[in-house]
Formats: structure tokens, C-alpha cells, sequence
């Protein structure tokens, strides 16, 4: 088997197409096989496609499953007592949720992962973190919803944390301003999920009449544009208006899904979403799903070397996007780059923001 510990020592946007493209296709092969003899349904469905699990093809032409599946079955490749995390996806009321299961390894991996991703644009120095969130979001660990396991993920960047959202989801303007006044002589890390950004921290401060010093503050926020788009707020809009209320500079969106958790998807200076070595996408076109070519709009499928405790290796989203390059992005970053242009017409919501509700 691969060592994937060992892949994850890689710098994550160092490899070329063809560096890239041998280890993936031989992680994903290993993968394939493995859930193949651990997971009863995983198997039932490549039997079903005919498939040679002795022979594999190159990953492109491995079936893929489509992510909602994950709603619909069980799909886990260990055994129930080895299930340390039950991890489920955003949903609106009465819709039915992802639910990944997560063994000690793969969780493991997840965080190593994002660790290796996230300190490429942030440092490895762990700073004080402020949460764009409420703490009452983690306060139930039974269940880890997707919004709370991105506030408990990224948590392990801040040195020391300060929850910018009350309990009724308020901002603490004060409890912001003592906590950026104790640190004021170093960087910031902000995280938060892109529409509570919008509603609970821009609105408020505009709202309030409030300006913050957040000029060395470093912003990763992600879960969905869908309802900021319905207020018109482009992504260089949602920048300008920060930088207008808190002098914030360095803004990066992310994509990932809890079916992937660790892999995320992150935005480099240039606007453009990337792909680390641990991961890749394929964009399918919807009549066939082909591969499509650069510049090409599709659906997207999302590939990660990470999950080993349910077959959620190589998923086909309801996402549509397009790659815009590959090894040649101007911010000096390896591996294909892509924009998303969002959900699938009819497609169910279930981002993080997408599926939020303000609380009347």
C-alpha cells in the first residue's frame, strides 16, 4: 500500500501533472480495491458497472459515486466499533443528511491534510483566532454537523480563540475589540462561514457604525455563495466591503464538502480555487459524463487520497465548475486551478451558508 503519511510530507502544490497524475492514479487504484473487499454496497455498485477489480483503469475511468448516496445508504469499509466520528452535512429541515463515518486513521489523515494545506498560506505558527461564529455551534459533539466540524478543524491554527457571535448570534463588538486590542501586535486568523460573515459581522459593523483594525488579520471562510449571490455580492464586492469596515487584506475562499473533509480547496491570490497533491477534480459534461477539457464547464467530481473508513474517494458533486489551467497559475502554485459556478439547477441546497436560517 501507499503511505500516504508519507505523501502527506509532500509539499502540497509542489507536483507537476505527471508527478501528480502516477501518484494519485495509484492511491485511487489501492483505494478502489480496498473498500471494493471492505464495503458490501461499494462492491455490489462496481459490479454492477462490469468492472475488473483486478485490472483497474487509469482513476478517470474508475466509476465514481454520485455524493448523495451518502444520504441514501450506509457506506462505511470498517466495522461499526472502529467509528469514532460520525461526521453529517448541512441540510435544511426535514432533508436528509450525509453521514460519514470516520475511523481513527482517516480522521487523522483529514487533519493532517488540512494542516498541511491551510499552513501553506497562513504559516505554521499557530495566532490568535477569531471565530466569525458562535460557540454554541460545537457545543453538541455527539453529532459533528459540517459547520461545526469546520469551526473545530481550523480551530487547531489559533493560539488563543475569541468567538465573535454571542449565543443569539450577536456580535460582541466589545468582546471583538478587547480581544483584538490584547493582540494587537499580531496577525490575526479569522475563519468563518461565507454568509454568517456577511449577515452577522459586515451587516453589524456597518449596521453599528463599528470599525475594526484587522489589517493583519488573514480571512479563510467558505460554505457557499448561493445566498449572497441573491444579494448580488460578488466575491471581489464581499472583499471591498471588508477591507471598507476592518482594513482586511488577505481574504481566501475555500470549497470542500464533509464527504471530503481535510481536502479542501483553497483560493490563492490570483481568485483562483486549487487543487492540492491530495486531491484532484475532473470535470464530467452532463449528457455523457466525459471528461471535459480545459475550459470546459462540467460537474464536478472530487477525488482524495484520504478516505479509508467509507468509499468516498471519488465522488461526482451536483457542483458545476470549470478548470482554468493547470501548473501554470500565476501565483507560482502546482496542479490544476478551477472556478465554481455553483449548484446544479434543481440540485438540493446544502451548503453551509446555503442551508443557514437567520433566527427570527
Amino acid at each position: 500500500m501507499v503511505d500516504i503519511e508519507k505523501i502527506l510530507d509532500i509539499a502540497p502544490y509542489s507536483l507537476n501533472h505527471a508527478e501528480k497524475d502516477s501518484l494519485m492514479n495509484e492511491v485511487q487504484q489501492e483505494l478502489t480495491q480496498m473498500h471494493y473487499q471492505k464495503c458490501s454496497a461499494y462492491k455490489k455498485m462496481l459490479d454492477a458497472h462490469g468492472l475488473c477489480i483486478a485490472h483497474l483503469p487509469h482513476y478517470h475511468k474508475i466509476p465514481f459515486l454520485p455524493v448523495r448516496l451518502f444520504k441514501e445508504f450506509e457506506l462505511r469499509s470498517v466495522p461499526q466499533e472502529d467509528v469514532v466520528k460520525t461526521m453529517t452535512s448541512s441540510g435544511t429541515s426535514g432533508q436528509a443528511v450525509s453521514r460519514i463515518y470516520l475511523d481513527r486513521e482517516t480522521s487523522s489523515l483529514q487533519t493532517k491534510a488540512l494542516v498541511k494545506i491551510v499552513s501553506s498560506f497562513i504559516g505554521s505558527q499557530r495566532i490568535p483566532m477569531l471565530i466569525l461564529d458562535s460557540s454554541e455551534v460545537v457545543k453538541n459533539r455527539a453529532m459533528f454537523s459540517a459547520r461545526g466540524a469546520g469551526i473545530l478543524g481550523f480551530s487547531m491554527f489559533g493560539s488563543k480563540r475569541c468567538y465573535a457571535l454571542n449565543e443569539n448570534m450577536e456580535l460582541d463588538v466589545d468582546g471583538v475589540q478587547k480581544f483584538l486590542e490584547e493582540h494587537k501586535e499580531s496577525p490575526i486568523f479569522l475563519f468563518g462561514f461565507t454568509f454568517m460573515i456577511w449577515l452577522h459581522f459586515y451587516n453589524e459593523l456597518v449596521k453599528k457604525g463599528t470599525k475594526l483594525d484587522l489589517s493583519k488579520g488573514i480571512l479563510i471562510h467558505g460554505g457557499g455563495w448561493k445566498k449572497l449571490v441573491g444579494e448580488s455580492v460578488t466575491p471581489e464586492e464581499f472583499k471591498k466591503r471588508l477591507f471598507d469596515v476592518c482594513g482586511i487584506q488577505k481574504v481566501y475562499d475555500y470549497y470542500g464538502m464533509v464527504e471530503q473533509t481535510g481536502t479542501i480547496y483553497m483560493e490563492c491570490e490570483q481568485g483562483h480555487l486549487h487543487c492540492s497533491i491530495f486531491s484532484d477534480i475532473i470535470i464530467r459534461r452532463t449528457e455523457d459524463f466525459s471528461v471535459a477539457n480545459i475550459g470546459e464547464k462540467g460537474l464536478i467530481q472530487v477525488v482524495s487520497m484520504l478516505p479509508k473508513s467509507y468509499p468516498g474517494h471519488s465522488l461526482l458533486t451536483e457542483d458545476e465548475g470549470v478548470i482554468l489551467g493547470e501548473d501554470d497559475c500565476p501565483c507560482g502554485r502546482k496542479g490544476k486551478y478551477f472556478k465554481i459556478f455553483g449548484r446544479l439547477k434543481n440540485a438540493e441546497v446544502r451548503g453551509c451558508s446555503d442551508t443557514y436560517s437567520k433566527k427570527s
